[in-house]
């Protein structure tokens, strides 16, 4: 018996930027867990990551949080890092999970030696501090504790694992 699917459906300033249909992992009331193949067309370089076919996303929504943290690895399995996205608190309705991502992005290693804070100019181009204060607040507070916790080598903790 296969998994269930969802589609996971990435909102960016009230449009849809990509949905694509993932795994359902786990549900348990508070976090939304899917997998699913790296979605984007070809090849992405990011300079300190390469997102590319065949690689897997082990993704982490939750309801009550501010964020999403993505866990990439390569086709054979090799851990790349991790892709925080900033976002509002998933919603999983019926067999959609929609997530609006609010710009900012963070970046940790898989030897948690680089954590890169990401997009702040776009964030701060978005408006959103002006249009939704307590949402702006929200997404910077997210933001510094995500990087806490993977300073503090915690964010795989958060994710119910330890190690790679």
């Amino acid at each position: 018996m296969s998994a269930p699917s969802v589609e996971v459906r990435l909102v960016k300033a009230g449009r849809t930027k990509i949905r694509y249909p993932a795994e359902l992992v786990e549900d348990n009331g508070d976090r939304v867990t899917v997998r699913a193949p790296w979605a984007g067309a070809g090849t992405r370089d990011f300079g300190f990551v390469r997102f590319e076919p065949g690689d897997v996303f082990t993704e982490y929504y939750w309801r009550d949080r501010w964020y999403a943290v993505k866990e990439v690895r390569a086709g054979d399995g090799t851990l790349k890092g991790w892709y925080c996205d900033i976002t509002r608190p998933a919603v999983l309705d019926g067999g959609e999970l929609v997530v609006e991502d609010l710009d900012l992005d963070l970046w940790v290693s898989a030897d948690l030696a680089s954590v890169l804070r990401l997009d702040e100019d776009e964030f701060e181009e978005s408006g959103l501090a002006t249009r939704d204060p307590e949402a702006a607040d929200r997404a910077v507070r997210a933001l510094d504790e995500l990087e806490l916790l993977a300073r503090d080598g915690e964010l795989t903790g958060l994710l119910g694992h330890t190690g790679s």
